[in-house]
This record gives C-alpha cells, sequence and structure tokens, in this order.
C-alpha cells in the first residue's frame, strides 16, 4: 500500500497538468542585472526592391528575443537613421553606434521574391570596426525565422566561443487537441506541430542526442508503454510494452541505449534497453519506486528518483547500477532530475508550500539554490549548451512552457496558443 500511495504521488509530480488558454505574448519576469557589453540590433533594410516591414519585423524581432535571453549583453535597437547605410563593411559608419555605446553591432538586410527570401546577416565590433561573422541564408518564407535564430547562434559563437541554442526545438505534451498528445515547436513557441495522433494518453518525451527521434510513453493500446518515433517521416515502433509501467524513458549520451523504469518484477525499477527495446541490464532492486533516470554526459552515470527512504529523493548511481547514493538532503520530495550537458549541474523540482520549485545543485549535491518561486514549477530540462533550462509552470493560471537562463534568470513564458503545454525537452540545433 505505501509502494502504491508513493507511486500515485509521483506520477502527479510527474503528469499533472492544468491545461489553460496561454497569453499570445511572451513574458519576461526576472530582468538581467549585470553590466554587459552592449549589441546594437540595426533595422533590417531591403537589399533590392521595396521595403517589406513584415519580413524585417520578424528578423528584428527574433534577434532581439533570442539576444535579450541569452544574457550576455545589454540589447539596444537604433532608429531607422542610426548608421544608415547598407550592411556590409565600408557601406555605413560606426560612428552613430559608438555614440549610442554599442560594443557590438548586428546588421541584416533581405530580398524577397515571391515566398523566396534570401537574408544577409552581419555581426561587427564597433570599437574596432571590423566584422566578426557573415552569414547568407535563402529559403521559404516559412523558413524566415529559423534563418534568424541561426545567426544568433552564430552571434553567440563570435561573442562567447560557443553557439547558441536558439535553432533548437522543444518537445512538450499538451491537451489543445483534447487529449495529451505529443507536440514539437521552435524554443520560442513557433510553428507548432502535433507529433502524435492517437486520442489516448502520451506522455514524457525524450529527445535524442541527434535530434532525429523522440521517445515517449502511450496508453494507446492500454498499458503505459514505451515508444520511439523518428521526427522525420513520422515512423514509430513500439519498443517497450512488458506487464506494468514502461515510462520516464531517456537516451544515453550515445544514441545507442535508453535508461527507464518499468515494473514488470513489481516495483518500478530502473532498467537499460537497446534502442529496439532489448533488455540490457536492470540496475535498481530496491523493493521500492524508482523512476526518472537522467544520464551524465559522459554516460558513465545516471540520476534518478527513488523513495527507497521513505520520500522521493534523488540519487545516483554508475551506469552499471553500482554505487547508488543520495544527492538531495534538503526538502522531503524532490522529483524529475535532468543533468547538465557541461556535466557540472542537476536541475530538478522540489515540492515546497502547495506547489513545486525548481532548484539547481553540483553534483555531488551541494551548492543547492532555488531557481523559480511563485506557482508551481515542474520538468526542468536543459538546452542542449547547458546555458538555458526548459520547464512547466502555472504561475500565469494554465499549465505553460517557458525558459530562462541557468542561472534562474530571464524567466519567460514561450507557449502560444491554447492547450498548455508540460513536461518540455529542447533538442539540439536543427
Amino acid at each position: 500500500m505505501r509502494r502504491f500511495f508513493c507511486l500515485i504521488l509521483l506520477l502527479t509530480a510527474l503528469f499533472t497538468a492544468s491545461y489553460l488558454h496561454a497569453d499570445q505574448s511572451y513574458l519576461e519576469v526576472t530582468a538581467q542585472g549585470n553590466k554587459l557589453p552592449a549589441l546594437a540590433i540595426a533595422p533590417p533594410v531591403s537589399l533590392g526592391g521595396a521595403q517589406n516591414s513584415e519580413v524585417a519585423g520578424v528578423i528584428g524581432d527574433v534577434l532581439r528575443f533570442d539576444l535579450t535571453l541569452a544574457g550576455a549583453y545589454s540589447v539596444i535597437t537604433g532608429s531607422s537613421g542610426s548608421g544608415s547605410g547598407g550592411i556590409r563593411p565600408g557601406e555605413f559608419d560606426f560612428s552613430p553606434w559608438k555614440t549610442m555605446g554599442a560594443i557590438y553591432l548586428v546588421k541584416s538586410g533581405y530580398t524577397v521574391s515571391g515566398d523566396n527570401i534570401t537574408v544577409e546577416m552581419r555581426l561587427y565590433d564597433v570599437l574596432q570596426g571590423k566584422s566578426l561573422a557573415a552569414k547568407r541564408y535563402s529559403g521559404n518564407r516559412k523558413d524566415l525565422r529559423w534563418m534568424a535564430h541561426a545567426f544568433s547562434d552564430e552571434t553567440m559563437l563570435a561573442t562567447t566561443g560557443e553557439a547558441g541554442p536558439f535553432t533548437g526545438k522543444i518537445v512538450y505534451v499538451s491537451k489543445a487537441s483534447g487529449n495529451k498528445e505529443i507536440y514539437i515547436m521552435d524554443y520560442d513557441g513557433y510553428n507548432i506541430k502535433r507529433l502524435t495522433k492517437n486520442g489516448s494518453i502520451n506522455l514524457n518525451p525524450d529527445i535524442s542526442p541527434k535530434g532525429r527521434e523522440i521517445l515517449f510513453t502511450s496508453y494507446k493500446k492500454g498499458n503505459p508503454d514505451l515508444y520511439r518515433l523518428v521526427l522525420m517521416g513520422g515512423a514509430e515502433a513500439r519498443i517497450s510494452s512488458r506487464h506494468g509501467v514502461n515510462f520516464t524513458g531517456a537516451w544515453s549520451p550515445d544514441g545507442s541505449r535508453i535508461a527507464l523504469s518499468m515494473s514488470k518484477d513489481g516495483s518500478p525499477e530502473i532498467f537499460i534497453i537497446s534502442k529496439d527495446g532489448k533488455q540490457i541490464a536492470k540496475l535498481t532492486d530496491s523493493d521500492s519506486i524508482n523512476i526518472s533516470p537522467s544520464w551524465s554526459p559522459d554516460g558513465s552515470r545516471i540520476a534518478f528518483v527513488s523513495d527507497r527512504l521513505g520520500s522521493p529523493q534523488i540519487f545516483v548511481m554508475n551506469s552499471d547500477g553500482s554505487n547508488i547514493h543520495r544527492l538531495t538532503r534538503n526538502g522531503a520530495y524532490n522529483v524529475t532530475p535532468s543533468w547538465s550537458p557541461k556535466g557540472d549541474r542537476i536541475v530538478y523540482s522540489r515540492r515546497q508550500g502547495g506547489g513545486f520549485q525548481i532548484y539547481s545543485m553540483s553534483t555531488d549535491g551541494g551548492d543547492d539554490t532555488q531557481l523559480t518561486s511563485g506557482g508551481r514549477n515542474e520538468n526542468p530540462r536543459w538546452s542542449p549548451d547547458g546555458r538555458f533550462i526548459t520547464f512547466s509552470s502555472n504561475r500565469d493560471g494554465g499549465e505553460s512552457i517557458y525558459v530562462m537562463r541557468a542561472d534562474g534568470t530571464g524567466q519567460t513564458r514561450v507557449s502560444r496558443g491554447g492547450g498548455g503545454g508540460s513536461s518540455p525537452v529542447w533538442s539540439p540545433r536543427w
């Protein structure tokens, strides 16, 4: 009875969501207060033909959103007269941008021919008057947002030494169709696409290391079974349908193995299977509930949730099941760990008061830091570069998808439209 009660509580912590209509706008709720280098974004200009305010507006909006969220810059926007001229070296004067205090400058231009768009973007060091990055992208109108996200990634690469994650997608659970289905969207909430259409309950998505496949649990055949879905083409396979639960599946860093929780032998335990579903190893055997495995980036360790000491806590073990020890020492109810791609932190959710809050700790359980407050904040997952975290929250009424910086600043709602969202996971760059 105790195990059943704890399992219900764990499932509630993992899967509950109140799906109400989400506001259509972004909501920045935490400001970055440090002194940062100023990055100016010039108004996008036509490189041939008439100005197109719609195209220019999309490019400017995406760049501003990405580079403000980055937290590496103080983003400023020049007026149409600031630094007038072209976008290539020698076509404009840096002086107005220096006067504005800009250290970096993003210039962009476009040409439109029917549904086809070519965008040229350039990043400059204003003080030295030299180019740091230049890219040209061509595609359909529907690719315009991706083009701008791609140059945001390039801007971060040129200025910090590491590309941004802004061309990545977020896979999540939504009830927009009336049932809990799996969806995918741009990380900032645009270009939403429904991935499952089975009219059942679908939960716990995870994305393969190369971003080509997802795992999820579905009740579409009655039992909570684990499925693998190819994103390009939609081929689907049921890979674990053992009696009882087959859930919280997590890809290994090399994509060859899957850790998951199965209850085929009684209590939910952590197992490893191959990507085609063949059992490789049983890692836990404790007569308790063990769920939510999360691999370290080198594949040598796995963090997970267990109630073996009476209440759900975060534990860690070697990937062969040895050397199990407890990480969380604070709080009576800690769930859904996620290991940073950089290998140095684990984020998780803690029940606190009437809801859940997100915490971050070092991989030895130290430096336990609260990142969110207010509402119910759950299911944190890292961006592939380890700079950001996506999570779900009901702070504005309905359950929605948010993103924030790794230190908890810049908390921003990205859900758009109805149906809300939960259990987000951020894909590699597309």
